[in-house]
Formats: structure tokens, sequence, C-alpha cells
């Protein structure tokens, strides 16, 4: 006479060995994840910052005024060091500025976004934003 509601032996091989799959699975992306991002490495770079100052003639700049920014190139370690730094531009428009006081700006870094990307790169300026103490005349 048949059972009912056996369950298949598929089923029950894989049912009675789910701990070490699990351990298995768990490894495995363990390996992939140390593979992938512990091979990362980043290399700092400094570059001359340009900066657009106000039109305004009667606004002057009381602060020192930044002329380089260090850039911080990070991705595969094989990778970072085939990149031109002359490739790469920093600026900080403070154009805008109309008054007295400290502005701050951002530094916007202008480079081929698409080479980057495909090289899984990442760049950051550092510091990613400049302050400068203006006065009126």
């Amino acid at each position: 006479m048949k059972q009912a509601n056996k369950p298949s032996s598929y089923t029950a091989n894989f049912l009675a060995s789910w701990v070490p799959k699990l351990l298995s699975l768990l490894c495995a992306i363990l390996i992939y994840v140390s593979v992938r991002y512990f091979n990362m490495s980043s290399r700092t770079v400094v570059i001359p910052l340009d900066v657009t100052m106000p039109q305004d003639s009667s606004i002057i700049a009381e602060s020192t005024i930044p002329s380089s920014v260090s850039v911080v190139i990070s991705g595969n370690d094989q990778l970072i060091y085939i990149v031109d730094p002359d490739d790469i531009v920093a600026s900080a428009d403070f154009s805008a500025v109309k008054e007295s006081g400290i502005a701050r700006m951002p530094v916007v870094l202008t480079y081929n976004n698409k080479v980057f990307k495909d090289a899984s790169l990442t760049v950051a300026a550092r510091p990613d934003v400049v302050k400068i103490l203006f006065s009126s005349k």
C-alpha cells in the first residue's frame, strides 16, 4: 500500500543537507566580497584649483585663495596609476558672491566620466568645499 503525502527523494535530500549548503553559500559570498572590494586602493594626487573670483571690484578676498586641491582616485590598484592627473580639472566658482563674509563653494571636478565609469574608478576632491573670507572695500 502507498503512503500518502510522502515527499519526493529530491526534496528530502535537499532539506536534509541545508546546513552545509547555507555555509557554502555564505563562504562564496564572503570570498566574492573580499576579492571585489579588498582589492581596491586609492591614490592621492595634487592638482591646480581654478578659482573664479567675483567681478564686482568692491568685494575682495581677505583670506588666502587655495591654489591646489588633493584628488583621491579609488579603484582597482592596477588601474588607478594609469590615470593621468592632468586630465582632471578642479574649479570653484565664487563669481556669484555679492557681499562680505565667508563664502563656501564646492570643488567641481571635470574629467572624462565615461572612462572612469567603465574602469569602475571613483574620483573625489579633498577638501570638497572651498571657503574664502570676503570683505567690502
